[in-house]
């Protein structure tokens, strides 16, 4: 484990923050609640209730407020190793921007605030699974997993993949199979991605003391592990159509893109020992991104296409 130089931290302690609006809005990792926004909207979308249209904003602004909350504890603990990684050395409580307990106070702020929300103006079940997911990821995978094991990223994947779940529950009160599908396609992604980036940022977490696959097991355990999660996502993926919850609308898409995440992974399965660029890893993550938009968007897509269908014959 690397050691960290705290120093850097103590003296951003010392003095008055500079924040600004920017700076807390950053807190929030915007470009992490965009994807959770979107999943947990699809979960409501494609529930087999209406919502009433106002309780579906409060609970996609709930979640959203949530899934800030969970960044911006996330970046009060892991200040110290932020600092020290070329990735996130700007954040804003590294860079001093933002005091520590000024994200500790916001992100405990948030958190009680989505949660209340939720719970008393849309239903206590999706209130229940948000306090979790928060919690999981704000202390199970930042405090413990992160820095403990190589299968944090595996383990701690089940906070980014609740979403869709807390959606369906804002919707209907309860939780089903279809939710817990798209919850392990959020699961299963979750390794392949994230180890995609280790494999070409695992200077970042060697530096950091982080237990990263490659860092621990190696890039040739990583690169396999990768493809096996990929082949077991594919047919996952594919999954809701097979059953019948979808219809070829989903399932042509999510046909064609697990073969292309498999595609991706199998080139970066054979890549070299040697290749110091990381092409094919680099492309894998890119790919991985699209992927876990472009499947949710075809489930969308076949949620409303099928409303339609149901308006039009009534």
């Amino acid at each position: 484990m690397a050691l960290i130089d705290n120093s850097h931290m103590e003296q951003v302690g010392s003095r008055m923050s500079e924040a600004t609006a920017g700076d807390y809005f950053a807190l929030l990792k915007p470009r992490v609640m965009s994807l959770v926004v979107f999943t947990a909207f699809v979960g409501l979308v494609a529930a087999p209730v209406t919502i009433n249209p106002l309780l579906a904003v409060i609970a996609i602004l709930a979640i959203a407020i949530g899934a800030g909350a969970s960044g911006a504890l996330n970046m009060w603990y892991d200040a110290d190793i932020d600092a020290v990684m070329t990735r996130t050395a700007s954040r804003p409580v590294p860079s001093g921007r933002v005091l520590p307990g000024e994200a500790l106070s916001f992100g405990l702020v948030l958190s009680a605030l989505s949660v209340m929300t939720i719970g008393v103006l849309v239903n206590w079940l999706s209130a229940a699974l948000l306090a979790f997911t928060i919690f999981f990821y704000a202390v199970i995978y930042t405090m413990w997993l992160k820095r403990w094991t190589p299968q944090n990223i595996v383990i701690g994947g089940a906070a980014g993949a609740f979403p869709p779940v807390i959606g369906w529950a804002a919707a209907t009160g309860t939780v089903s199979l279809e939710s817990i599908i798209l919850f392990l396609i959020i699961f299963l992604w979750t390794p392949p991605h994230f180890w995609a980036l280790a494999l070409f940022k695992s200077g970042d977490y060697e530096r950091a003391g982080i237990p990263m696959m490659p860092n621990v097991a190696g890039e040739a355990s990583t690169r396999r592990q990768i493809f096996a999660y990929a082949v077991i996502l594919a047919p996952i993926g594919v999954l809701p159509w097979a059953l019948g919850y979808t219809s070829a609308i989903y399932g042509i898409p999510a046909t064609l893109l697990g073969v292309g995440f498999v595609w991706y992974s199998w080139a970066v399965l054979r890549m070299p020992d040697s290749d110091r660029v990381m092409k094919p890893a680099k492309a894998l993550f890119g790919y991985s991104l699209l992927y876990l938009f472009a499947i949710f968007a075809a489930y969308l897509a076949d949620s409303v296409f099928a409303r339609v269908l149901v308006l039009g014959g009534a």
